[in-house]
């Protein structure tokens, strides 16, 4: 992993950090913004602009790919770049509830 990506990406927003989870499965930026919306109960409703202008983003940077367009819906999937950080990103996370958890 270049010093770009872990640059840009580690720690990771949480636009990113959703998208790349739900884009395990191929999805589409629409059904992205709905899954999140789901998982976070409403908490996080990512806005179309911003949706849209990290979908460009991860994939100018090797993160997702765009896999075919669909009904005119551009389906994306993670590509092994963006697992790797994906990774990097959840171990940090389960430090951050271990740590949360030990300190009370």
């Amino acid at each position: 992993m270049d010093a770009h990506i872990k640059k840009v990406y580690v720690p990771m927003t949480e636009t990113s950090f959703y998208i790349l989870l739900c884009l395990q499965t191929p999805g589409h930026g629409y059904g992205i913004v709905q899954e999140v919306k789901k998982m976070t109960a409403g908490e996080l409703v990512l806005a179309p602009g911003t949706m849209y202008g990290s979908l460009s983003k991860m994939e100018k940077d090797g993160l997702i790919r765009f896999l075919l367009e669909e009904e005119k819906r551009k389906l994306y999937v993670i590509t092994p770049l963006g697992k790797e950080v994906l990774e990097i990103e959840k171990k940090r996370i389960k430090r951050l509830y271990r740590n949360l958890k030990e300190m009370g």
